[in-house]
C-alpha cells in the first residue's frame, strides 16, 4: 500500500469524504492547495451530495485526472482524449470494484440519501467499504499516472 493510498484513508478517517479524501492527496502536486480542493470535492461525497449516484472516490479520481491532463482549450479533439482517460479510469475502478455507483457498492448495507451525513462510529468503518474503495481510487490513479507521463504535474 502506497503512502497516497495510507494517507488517503486517514483523511477519510478523519472525517473527509471519500472525494475529498482521494482528491486531498493529489492536490499538491497537481498545483491546488489542500483547502481549496477540500472545498471543491465537498460536494461530492456520498455519491453526490448523498444522493448515491457517482462514488466519491471516482468523482475525486477524476478532478485529480482533469488537473493532472485536461487542458483549457476547447479543442473537440482534447475533450475527446480527456473523456477517454476518464472513461478508462472509470473501466479500472469498475473492473475492480463491479461498479462506479454509489448505491451499488453500498448495495445490501443500509445507507440512507438524506443530507445528514452518517455519523463515523467503529460501525460505520466496520460495514461500508468506502475506506477500501479511498484506497482503490489512489491507487487506480497513481498506477494511470505512473502509465502516462504528460500528466501536468508540479
Amino acid at each position: 500500500m502506497s503512502e497516497k493510498t495510507e494517507k488517503a484513508k486517514e483523511l477519510f478517517k478523519q472525517g473527509y469524504n471519500c472525494s475529498q479524501a482521494v482528491l486531498g492527496v493529489f492536490c499538491e502536486e497537481l498545483g491546488l492547495d489542500f483547502d481549496t480542493a477540500m472545498k471543491i470535492a465537498s460536494s461530492f461525497g456520498g455519491g453526490m451530495g448523498r444522493m448515491r449516484e457517482v462514488c466519491g472516490t471516482v468523482s475525486g479520481m477524476f478532478m485529480a485526472a482533469g488537473l493532472a491532463f485536461a487542458s483549457s482549450s476547447d479543442s473537440a479533439s482534447e475533450k475527446g482524449e480527456h473523456y477517454k482517460r476518464i472513461q478508462e479510469l472509470a473501466k479500472r475502478f469498475k473492473d475492480k470494484n463491479g461498479s462506479i455507483i454509489c448505491r451499488e457498492l453500498l448495495q445490501g448495507i443500509e445507507s440512507s440519501n438524506a443530507p445528514t451525513p452518517s455519523e463515523r462510529t467503529e460501525t460505520y468503518y466496520k460495514k461500508r467499504p468506502c475506506v477500501e474503495l479511498v484506497g482503490d481510487s489512489v491507487e487506480i490513479f497513481e498506477e494511470f499516472l505512473k502509465e502516462n507521463s504528460s500528466a501536468n504535474i508540479s
